[in-house]
């Protein structure tokens, strides 16, 4: 299945550091295995190449545990590039060493500047808008703010609401194609996604709605076989990889890369 949509041609990712057994977690489920995420990730990576896309792998930051979660530094379209500001003060820092690789491939690149915070991981961009999930690492101003800069680039944005106890906007949802949209029954029935197509994931496989489509594969976690069955039966090529490492760490599937 192929779709104009998602026929990204480049993505940034950045290798785990050490360090990450340091990052961020809402609940302490198990310390992540360097060996084990890096070896995730190298199938992420390689997934992403064999679409034929540039893979740009920046190296790791081992003063920054996070970092390997790139998609929370910076919004990507076509007309340019948003520098975040993480609502996690660990994670600010982030966004200054992203910014370099940023404007080598962007000759337009905005700022959030505050007060207000936002991260990539809260916003899921469509065919026909960018829906913004507030949450406990975006607020009402920094949605304020990049509804000003993307106005300029005529983009709307419209605010949305993360479910309670979710980090993230997509940690409960996904963009499949144009129209359609994987989401877990929670945020679905907030009404958000009126008007698009919706595939809702498998009871207990709630985790499956962070996946990504790039160019013709959905990237998906393992583990999760009745989800990964129904978006078969949909018409999906799905490649499953293994978050159990990054899901440690409240990561999934779109955190892991920034792609345009």
């Amino acid at each position: 299945m192929t779709d104009p949509t998602f026929e990204f041609s480049r993505a940034i990712t950045r290798r785990p550091a050490a360090s990450i057994t340091d990052g961020l977690r809402a609940e302490h489920i198990g310390t992540p295995d360097l060996a084990q995420m890096q070896a995730a990730h190298d199938h992420y990576v390689a997934t992403l190449k064999q679409t034929c896309a540039e893979v740009i792998e920046l190296p790791p930051l081992e003063d920054f545990p996070d970092a390997v979660f790139v998609e929370d530094t910076t919004l990507c379209l076509p007309q340019g590039a948003v520098m975040m500001r993480p609502g996690a003060p660990s994670r600010m820092g982030e966004v200054a060493q992203m910014e370099p690789a940023i404007r080598k491939v962007y000759d337009n690149v905005r700022q959030i500047k505050g007060p207000g915070h936002i991260e990539g991981g809260d916003i899921l961009v469509t065919c026909r808008e960018i829906l913004v999930g507030r949450s406990d690492r975006t607020d009402a101003e920094g949605v304020a703010e990049l509804t000003a800069i993307v106005a300029d680039w005529g983009h709307s944005v419209r605010e949305v609401f993360t479910p309670p106890g979710v980090l993230h906007f997509k940690t409960d949802c996904s963009l499949l194609d144009g129209e359609t949209i994987l989401s877990t029954k929670r945020l679905d029935a907030s009404g958000c996604f009126e008007g698009y197509r919706v595939l809702h994931v498998a009871d207990g496989e709630e985790a499956a709605a962070n996946s990504i489509r790039f160019n013709q594969f959905v990237l998906s976690p393992a583990g999760f076989p009745r989800t990964a069955e129904m978006l078969r039966k949909n018409g999906y090529e799905v490649v499953e990889i293994s978050n159990t490492e990054c899901a440690k760490l409240d990561g999934g599937m779109s955190c892991l890369s920034l792609r345009f």
